[in-house]
């Protein structure tokens, strides 16, 4: 006999409720190439991502709001930004020169705690919304989980 197993992808908040997305502030200039097709997106691991979440696009600095949205087709961690351009080259949403400032940049802003890994999100089903979402929280530099309830109330309103 066959049994059938169901297995749930994401991550539980402490309230118990289904974290179905991931979302995170990128500079508006770095966000629209993940729009034309740049599908690696990296930074520093904050949040627990898992294959099959979905990632929503906040666009900082200038256009904030929420832009749009894509699946988490892969999860990898590095501790070396050159490992990561070698693999992913031209697929990065950041040209190989940002992202070697970015490391430097950010041993710079370093607590004196262990460097946190690499984050390389391979992203598929890349969507641009129709139109902007602004945020009823804050989304701070590390990013934030996005529950299920959340998520159908930016679906809504971009449609």
């Amino acid at each position: 006999m066959h049994q059938k197993h169901l297995f749930l992808i994401g991550v539980i908040n402490h309230l118990g409720s289904f974290m179905k997305a991931v979302t995170f502030p990128v500079p508006w200039e770095y966000l629209n190439r993940i729009f034309e097709g740049k599908n690696v997106f990296v930074k520093p691991a904050t949040l627990k991502v898992e294959e099959g979440m979905k990632v929503i696009f906040y666009a900082s600095r200038e256009n904030q709001g929420w832009h749009g949205e894509a699946e988490v087709e892969r999860v990898e961690h590095y501790t070396n930004v050159e490992e990561i351009i070698k693999k992913y080259g031209d697929k990065l949403f950041l040209t190989p020169e940002e992202l070697r400032r970015y490391d430097k940049e950010r041993s710079r802003w370093g607590s004196g705690r262990r460097k946190r890994p690499w984050m390389v999100l391979v992203l598929r089903n890349i969507r641009k919304y129709p139109r902007v979402v602004k945020p009823k929280k804050f989304i701070v530099v590390s990013g934030r989980y996005v529950d299920e309830k959340e998520y159908e109330e930016i679906r809504k309103s971009t449609s």
